[in-house]
């Protein structure tokens, strides 16, 4: 594998990884503060990083050893809404500026495996961002989201709400890879 895309594909599964911690530890706090769906979301969102990462660290199958793995993640507790906010600054980031250049890289590259991994990130965090704005402006209206299940798709992380679609739009998986969160 060439070194960017290894680095690149080890910055995103740390990434993945603190956020899959992260939105879980916030869907807690949404619940208490009786948001529950907002607080479902939360854990669905999560379980979509964590497959994220699952398939930046599959795709570094070939490499072993140690590495220093440097990621931006925001941190703290504060209210739902303030994770939120910080929820969609980090979906953004890695719609506008980390996904797209890892896929192009790992493209320009030939690692195929790698830059599958990054579409399936891209394509779910632009749906995670538009989901958190959502939940956001409810909850600074003082009331929960309404929504049915929070379907992820367990190959690629796609995610919507509702029910899920006889094939998964980004990866073709059938309808029986989709995880519910109801």
């Amino acid at each position: 594998m060439h070194e960017m895309t290894g680095a690149n594909l080890r910055s995103a599964y740390g990434g993945e990884s603190m956020a899959h911690m992260r939105y879980r530890t916030w869907g807690i706090r949404a619940e208490k503060e009786g948001f529950p769906n907002v607080g479902r979301l939360f854990r669905a969102i999560a379980y979509a990083e964590e497959v994220h990462a699952n398939n930046h660290f599959r795709a570094l199958a070939g490499e072993a050893g140690a590495f220093l793995v440097a990621s931006g993640a925001g941190f703290g507790l504060g209210s739902t809404v303030d994770h939120l906010t910080g929820a969609i600054e980090g979906e953004e980031f890695e719609i506008s500026e980390m996904y797209p250049v890892y896929k192009a890289g790992a493209e320009h590259q030939g690692e195929a495996r790698a830059a599958e991994s990054f579409h399936y990130a891209l394509e779910a965090e632009r749906i995670h961002a538009r989901l958190y704005r959502e939940a956001r402006s409810a909850v600074e209206e003082g009331r929960d989201v309404e929504w049915g299940p929070v379907r992820i798709c367990d190959n690629c992380g796609h995610t919507l709400i509702g029910d899920a679609p006889d094939k998964c739009p980004i990866c073709q998986f059938a309808r029986d890879h989709f995880r519910a969160f109801a």
